[in-house]
């Protein structure tokens, strides 16, 4: 590996390039040092500084809960065309600074170009999915036995906090930022402190350009007491979390304890099930995908292989011949399939769980060792059902496989576990793979696809353990994120009561 680099170096301008964002924080249309100091951006592949960001705290959360607030009154009354308009500029520019997007996403994320592009794709799209929002009807009429016209509205909830995780920060974010200012809310968001720069500075600076009014979105980058701060700040009525599971019952209970909706998208640990009559190579390219894929760091990653006993022995020998070819490396080269995971605390807990799973018995097929932050991509044979691996989502690029006898059986585990994000099914025969799919209880299921799948028109979340539900993606779903209903009644002339 590269030696680690003492200079720090922006990889690009462009957005960036022409304002002072080294360092600071977006407070109120201005990049300004936050209370909290600044820290160093380090990208994984090569412990390289690549610049600073700013450390938001609580206090500097108070400021921009009171600044959005008044901004958002005044973003709301715009009229729904220039709200619409800002939107479809915000879907152009990431577009016009693929470039120097893509490289944030490569470097301080450890993206592989592919998957940095795929992120751009869909950020354009959310902007352009968002912007139809505006122009939407906003309520409706309702009967009334009162001689009184009677109506629904939807109105804007707010300030809205948006805290989005270090692996697809691009799409994690802009899902609820986009539609949450389409609808008129204010927003702060707060990303991953590990990706800050793709995951806020970056966003800062598309809806900057967009022509955003300042205060309307604010980034306050920062530790568990700046979400804390947004969590319980007075000025934010709806919390939308993106993360892990134990953290995210964490965000619920708070909100709930301040009376606030949270929408909670979280962990996973998503099935696909190969049935008896699935061609083995097509259902070996699908599994190498949904587990290797941004080394296995996206919540729909599959993490769970239930393969006919029939085709079982063929299908892992294939898989560990394909994860043995996989080339793993700096995602700059544009040469690898896997770049590194996030850091030495991610690198390690897969590790444990890798040989936690192998001492109980499951077999070491391909991979499970590493060099620096980059982890072999690992299959994980005749996985116990207890094994960490097989029991929990892992976060990292690994496969466990396990036999199953028949369809039921395979349902039945798919449907054991306590998370219900996606789950994809192999077979040639689709309606059996649907009412397979009935069984097992997912926000998202795909049919001869595997698990990790994102458009921006289609509504996303998980049940049980992963989440609350689809609160993000299509009309509908954003709609009832972002919005709140008020009961509106007009009579011509005063109502008259007995006293």
């Amino acid at each position: 590996m590269p030696a680690a680099s003492t200079h720090e170096r922006t990889p690009a301008v462009g957005l960036l390039g022409s304002v002072d964002w080294q360092g600071n924080i977006f407070k109120d249309g201005a990049w300004t040092a936050g209370r909290g100091g600044d820290y160093a951006v380090v990208e994984p592949a090569t412990g390289e500084k690549l610049g600073r960001m700013g450390l938001a705290t609580p206090e500097d959360v108070a400021e921009a809960g009171e600044t959005a607030a008044r901004a958002q009154r005044e973003w709301a009354a715009t009229p729904h065309p220039v709200r619409a308009a800002v939107l479809r500029r915000a879907g152009d520019l990431w577009e016009r600074h693929a470039e120097e997007i893509s490289g944030w996403n490569v470097r301080e994320v450890g993206a592989v170009p592919g998957m940095a592009g795929f992120a751009l794709h869909v950020a354009a799209a959310e902007c352009y999915e968002a912007a139809s929002l505006p122009s939407r009807a906003i309520g409706e009429i309702l009967p009334s036995e009162q001689p009184r016209l009677s109506m629904a509205r939807r109105t804007p909830a707010g300030v809205v906090a948006v805290i989005s995780p270090f692996n697809v920060p691009i799409i994690l974010g802009i899902r609820s930022v986009a539609p949450a200012l389409a609808l008129g809310n204010a927003v702060i968001l707060k990303p991953d402190p590990r990706t800050a720069v793709t995951g806020g500075a970056l966003m800062a600076r598309v809806f900057e350009e967009a022509g955003l009014p300042p205060g309307v979105l604010q980034v306050m980058t920062g530790g568990a007491d700046v979400g804390e701060a947004l969590i319980t700040d007075p000025n934010v009525r709806v919390i939308s979390f993106t993360g892990s599971t134990a953290v995210g019952r964490r965000v619920g209970e708070l909100a709930g304890r301040h009376l606030k909706r949270a929408h909670l998208e979280l962990g996973g640990n998503s099935a696909l099930l190969v049935l008896d009559d699935a061609d083995v190579d097509a259902a070996v390219n699908l599994a190498a995908w949904g587990s290797f894929f941004h080394q296995g760091q996206i919540c729909m990653t599959t993490g769970r292989h239930l393969v006919s006993a029939r085709l079982y022995d063929d299908f892992v020998e294939r898989l560990a011949e394909k994860a043995g070819g996989l080339p793993v490396g700096d995602p700059k080269s544009g040469t690898v399939a896997l770049g590194p995971v996030i850091d030495a605390g991610q690198r390690d807990k897969v590790h444990r769980m890798v040989t936690e799973s192998v001492r109980q018995g499951a077999r070491l097929v391909s991979g499970g060792t590493y060099d620096d932050l980059f982890y072999r991509p690992t299959v994980l044979a005749d996985a116990p059902l207890t094994a960490p691996a097989f029991a929990e989502e892992v976060f990292g690029p690994v496969a466990p496989v396990t036999r199953v006898s028949s369809a039921e059986e395979a349902a039945e585990l798919a449907a054991a576990g306590d998370y219900g994000l996606s789950l994809g099914i192999v077979t040639r025969d689709v309606m059996r793979g649907l009412a397979v799919a009935e069984r097992i209880p997912t926000g998202i299921v795909h049919i001869n696809d595997q698990t990790v799948n994102d458009e921006a028109n289609a509504p996303f979340g998980g049940v049980g353990a992963s989440g609350t539900g689809a609160r993000f993606g299509g009309a509908a779903a954003n709609v009832e994120a972002f919005t709140e209903t008020r009961w509106i009644t007009m009579r011509g002339e005063p109502a008259r009561y007995p006293f």
